[in-house]
């Protein structure tokens, strides 16, 4: 498939999905367990018939370590899925999971002694100091906001934080789970498509401990208003419907990066997948008018710019328009 294609696979799939997921979110705030729940069904049953062909093909590495990579993956999006439910607006909650270049340095500084350059230092100042802007000024929105009384105010603020400390938990989870996966790539080389199934069907069981909550959040879907799909002239639920429809462009998304990794550098899949986050933004910000002052654009501004310094795309970019300007000119 042309790069061009894989890109616009994860544009259009995960952009879409950040407006079904909130779409789904403002009705039931609590139904992150039966959003993850359905995303990890639906790619381990296509998985499991085009990757592991019925379970005819053996895995290219051992299930122990696919185990405790599963253990890690389940925990964060579990993890940052019920953050949702704990007072943390869509916005903050993608800008926070921007952050984990913060923690895959850390994590790399501290587990396999790696050492950096400056420009990366400065670029993870700016990301560090971007998420602080963004979450202090949310803080505050969350404080005003929940003036109802003091008692309230308190115990929503309090909600709030164990929400940041959950999407906290889960950034580090998801940096030290990066480690393990490039180790493991490096001894038994890259099977992503492998891993992306082991991924997403090895924790389905895990789903049993939340079965309450999800088939919960499954009878208030039922409950909801009729909607009629067009073109097909199918009715189904209304949140039946923004269901189907993220855990398919969350598909897309996945599928588009997965495409991307194998068809353009590590680099490039970087600066699409941060470009494709800023792009998702700014449209959660437009279409569901979130609240975003000066100061969460100005953490925002941080954000990206650290991450591009990060991915050192000016240097690459560099030499492609010197050679842009070079081009003759045509009579």
């Amino acid at each position: 498939m042309h790069p061009a294609l894989a890109v616009c696979l994860v544009f259009c799939g995960c952009c879409s999905n950040v407006v079904f997921l909130e779409l789904l979110v403002r009705q039931f705030p609590g139904c992150g367990n039966i959003v993850t729940f359905s995303q990890f069904l639906f790619i381990a049953v296509e998985g499991f018939i085009f990757e592991a062909n019925f379970g005819r093909k053996r895995p290219a590495i051992p299930m122990r370590y696919y185990l405790i990579m599963v253990a890690m993956f389940f925990t964060v999006s579990v993890v940052n899925n019920y953050a949702l439910n704990l007072n943390i607006a869509m916005p903050l909650h993608m800008i926070f999971r921007s952050g984990s270049l913060i923690a895959s340095m850390a994590l790399g500084i501290i587990i396999l002694k790696k050492r950096y350059s400056l420009s990366k230092y400065m670029s993870i100042a700016l990301v560090s100091m971007g998420i602080f802007t963004c979450t202090f000024m949310s803080a505050k929105q969350v404080a005003s906001d929940s003036s109802l009384n003091e008692e309230d105010g308190l115990h929503v603020f309090l909600w709030w934080l164990l929400g940041i400390a959950a999407l906290t938990f889960a950034l580090l989870m998801s940096a030290r789970m990066g480690i393990f996966q490039e180790t493991l790539y490096k001894q038994f080389g890259k099977h992503s498509k492998e891993a992306l199934f082991y991924n997403h069907a090895l924790p389905l069981p895990g789903f049993v401990l939340l079965a309450p909550n999800i088939y919960h959040h499954a009878v208030l879907f039922s409950q909801s208003e009729p909607f009629q799909i067009p073109v097909i002239g199918l009715t189904m639920p209304i949140m039946w419907f923004y269901l189907l429809m993220n855990v398919i462009t969350q598909y897309v998304c996945i599928r588009g990066v997965f495409i991307l990794t194998t068809e353009c550098t590590s680099l490039t899949v970087t600066l699409v997948v941060t470009l494709r986050k800023f792009v998702s933004l700014i449209f959660s910000i437009l279409y569901f008018r979130n609240p975003f002052t000066a100061w969460h654009w100005l953490g925002t501004a941080f954000v990206f710019v650290g991450t591009l310094m990060y991915t050192e795309v000016w240097n690459s970019l560099g030499p492609l328009l010197a050679r842009w300007r070079k081009r003759p000119k045509e009579e």
